[in-house]
């Protein structure tokens, strides 16, 4: 009965309320075991919207037309700025959820948070793609440059552009989160994700230590493996670096952000508020597997009612 079909009438075992909660990386485990399967969905649902993105190397491989394509590409472009914010937005609210342990309807919550924050994380998305894109112009132009102009200082550009680069990643550890936690204004959200790129360096340490880890091992499956890696980009990396980096920077948001502002008002954060913490009677409690087992109905012959 136990592999494919449940005994619903076999008291389980249960969790005692009052047993240890987990912490550190015993619930980070928990919860990614738990999710994995969501993770999968939403690492496929996120994909999706690279598809401008992915579509520009036909344009540039089938249009002959040189005006044609060079329209197609800035529109592909542009379309993948403005909706990869969102997106992003939208993942970090799911991640939010499952690292707080709240209850959350994927498909209706991702949709909703996409919508809600579209103004916002549009612009954010933008100037990241634009960084990206200062990123990969100084990485073609200044080593010309500097062989040109035999100057080593034209690297001083270069190594300041990567600089903002690493910035603007770490704060988007924080900014996206922030978003669709709070309702700071864009001014505020980049103020303090910028001083929070600096204030957790253990967390944005760990974070993009992490991230960088996982994808230079998805390149070199790009180089070495490139089936696994068509197969594993739809269904893991990204999903996992969303949950990685809400697991780790959600928490510092709580303590420098959330926290002081629910202290302020004279009140208690609602995320550190256990439901049955209020006093109240709870019409059921688990009871960690003290329950009696549910007799089961004998099986006998009697009359039937039709």
């Amino acid at each position: 009965m136990g592999l494919f079909f449940k005994d619903y009438e076999s008291a389980g075992v249960g969790i005692s309320k009052h047993a240890p909660k987990k912490t550190g990386i015993s619930l980070f485990f928990d919860i990614l075991l738990r999710k994995f399967w969501k993770l999968m969905g939403l690492n496929f649902l996120y994909m999706l919207f690279f598809i401008p993105l992915t579509l520009v190397l036909p344009v540039i491989t089938f249009v002959s037309n040189y005006k044609i394509a060079m329209t197609l590409i800035v529109l592909l472009l542009l379309t993948f700025s403005i909706i990869i914010g969102p997106a992003t937005s939208a993942m970090m609210r799911i991640m939010r959820s499952f690292v707080i342990e709240k209850h959350t309807f994927i498909l209706r919550d991702f949709f909703r948070a996409f919508k809600s924050n579209f103004k916002k994380a549009a612009i954010v998305g933008f100037f990241d793609c634009l960084i990206a894109l200062s990123v990969y112009a100084s990485l073609n132009v200044y080593p010309a440059l500097v062989v040109q102009f035999h100057s080593k200082l034209l690297y001083v550009p270069m190594i300041l552009t990567m600089s903002i680069f690493l910035v603007t990643i770490i704060m988007n550890y924080y900014i996206y989160l922030m978003m669709i936690a709070t309702k700071l204004s864009l001014k505020n959200l980049i103020k303090n994700s910028f001083a929070l790129a600096f204030v957790a360096m253990k967390q944005n340490l760990l974070t993009l230590f992490i991230s960088v880890i996982l994808i230079v091992g998805m390149i070199l499956l790009l180089l070495f493996a490139l089936p696994l890696f068509l197969v594993l980009i739809l269904i893991f990396p990204a999903a996992f670096i969303f949950f990685v980096t809400c697991f780790n920077c959600y928490p510092v948001i709580q303590k420098y952000v959330i926290n002081p502002y629910y202290t302020s008002i004279g009140e208690v954060n609602p995320e550190l508020i256990n439901e049955f913490d209020d006093g109240e009677e709870a019409i059921f409690e688990d009871m960690g597997g003290k329950e009696k087992p549910i007799e089961k109905r004998k099986k006998g012959k009697g009359k039937r009612i039709s």
